[in-house]
């Protein structure tokens, strides 16, 4: 586990980049031209609920104006975890660095009318931020890290599986295809939908890096470039939805869930973070260990010392905890290597402004917004506590005996979603990045989940017992 040290404290501060808060950008009046240019018909203003759900208002073409002001009011009673019906009115208030148009995904779609979208932000009334906005507790993140000079990139690698629906339109888990890792057609069939995905998110402003089958029959992921914090997150919930949308119109289901197919691998989303400070990377540094700043060795070291707390957020699902298990590639230690992808963290290869740590364990089911929130949350809390992380392990993990990780000091993850819930109230850091009224409301509903799942009676059970008992 991490130790305290008596490194030097992170360097000074230095000029923000948060797209957020840049004064350059698309302006009111831009984005009308646009619309008007684009013949677009709809305008809808995306916000994202405290258990990671997309939500949206969608106005038409006389409401536009009201709309980029920031005017549009919702009933944030009726969203998981927002607020009373008794305070239920609240404001969308959209970043217009959001602003994109829609891509055509079907002839009937285009016939109605292109669409566009802004992502808001949620505000009370009388404009105040809404405290229980996920979007807004990743900016006071980002915010604290911009008074200590840094800014927190971050790519991701999202998995999901494609799946065959019946004739009645349901989905089912009977795979799309049996193909493998890096499998190429006729085996990997999923490789026209796959460009179909790539470009729609082209035509939207996604730099793809890469897109391939994954190790799991009908399972898949695309890569796209690391960006700003907060611009990978919103990303990301507009990934989700492309990639559900495009599925759609080939006939088939696009599940993001972690774990839908027992005895094969899971589905990940594993995060590639590092800290860039006055546009150099803060991770590097050709001196020490391993290529590693103190800085990164700190950051490092917050992300182990949290990780436990941290992953009611990063794998919020019941199903998340059927990932976590060994021997499916997921990690369980919470370690870190740069040579094993056995490890909670593995430092890829690459250093320089490439340098950066691989969080393996986060899955796509989580809220983006708080998952990024908390990560960077932990990482921070190293740096301003000057942590040390225990020596990283080079052999895999998997293969020790008990005996070993203990003194190797590794501890695991927790097993399900009530043992990390548990450990998610228990961490302070953790409490004040999420905020009392998202800490609150999260934890609420996911003992509610487990609950529900506990009082379940499910196949395996009966399988296994009722013929013996």
């Amino acid at each position: 586990m991490p130790t305290r040290s008596s490194r030097p404290a992170t360097p000074a501060p230095s000029e923000s980049t948060d797209r957020s808060t840049r004064p350059d950008g698309p302006t009111r009046e831009s984005i009308l031209a646009r619309l008007q240019e684009a013949e677009v018909k709809f305008l809808r203003l995306q916000f994202t609920d405290i258990l990671g759900a997309t939500k949206n208002v969608e106005v038409p073409k006389s409401q536009f104006q009201k709309a980029l002001n920031g005017d549009v009011t919702f009933d944030g009673s009726a969203v998981e975890g927002f607020t009373r019906v008794e305070e239920s009115d609240m404001l969308l208030r959209p970043d217009l660095r959001t602003f994109l148009i829609y891509p055509q995904f079907s002839r009937e779609e285009g016939e109605r009318g292109r669409v566009a979208r802004l992502i808001c932000d949620v505000a009370l009334p009388d404009g105040t931020p809404f405290e229980g906005d996920p979007r807004q507790v990743l900016k006071r993140q980002i915010a604290r890290a911009q008074a200590l000079g840094f800014e927190m990139f971050v790519g991701t690698e999202p998995e999901f599986f494609l799946f065959e629906r019946t004739p009645a339109g349901v989905g089912s888990t009977v795979t799309h295809d049996r193909a493998g890792y890096f499998d190429l057609a006729p085996i990997d069939k999923g490789e026209r939908i796959r460009r179909e995905i790539t470009n729609k998110l082209v035509e939207m402003g996604f730099e793809i890096e890469a897109a391939h089958h994954e190790v799991a029959p009908g399972q898949h992921e695309i890569d796209f470039r690391y960006a700003p914090a907060l611009e990978t997150a919103d990303r990301i919930a507009t990934f989700k939805f492309v990639v559900k949308r495009v599925a759609l119109e080939y006939g088939l289901l696009a599940s993001f869930l972690p774990k839908p197919i027992p005895g094969v691998n899971g589905s990940g989303m594993h995060c590639h973070l590092s800290l860039f400070q006055g546009g150099v990377n803060a991770f590097a540094d050709p001196a020490g260990e391993y290529g590693l700043s103190r800085t990164a060795e700190q950051f490092i070291a917050g992300l182990l010392d949290h990780a436990g707390g941290m992953t009611a957020i990063t794998n919020p699902l019941v199903n998340s905890y059927k990932r976590l298990v060994p021997g499916f590639e997921a990690p369980v230690n919470v370690a870190w290597s740069t040579s094993n992808r056995s490890a909670l963290i593995r430092i890829p290869a690459k250093r320089g402004n490439s340098t950066r740590a691989e969080l393996r364990m986060p899955d796509p089911s989580c809220n983006p917004y708080l998952a990024l929130a908390v990560m960077l949350a932990a990482g921070l809390d190293g740096m301003e506590q000057r942590m040390e992380p225990a020596p990283a392990i080079q052999r895999n993990i998997f293969k020790m005996t008990v005996r070993e990780k203990r003194h190797h000091r590794v501890k695991e993850l927790p097993t399900d979603l009530r043992e990390a819930v548990e450990e998610l109230e228990k961490d302070d850091v953790m409490r004040r990045a999420l905020g009392e009224h998202v800490m609150d409301h999260f934890v609420a509903a996911k003992r509610a989940e487990w609950r529900e799942y506990s009082a379940a009676v499910h196949q395996w059970e009966l399988d296994r017992y009722l013929d013996l008992i």
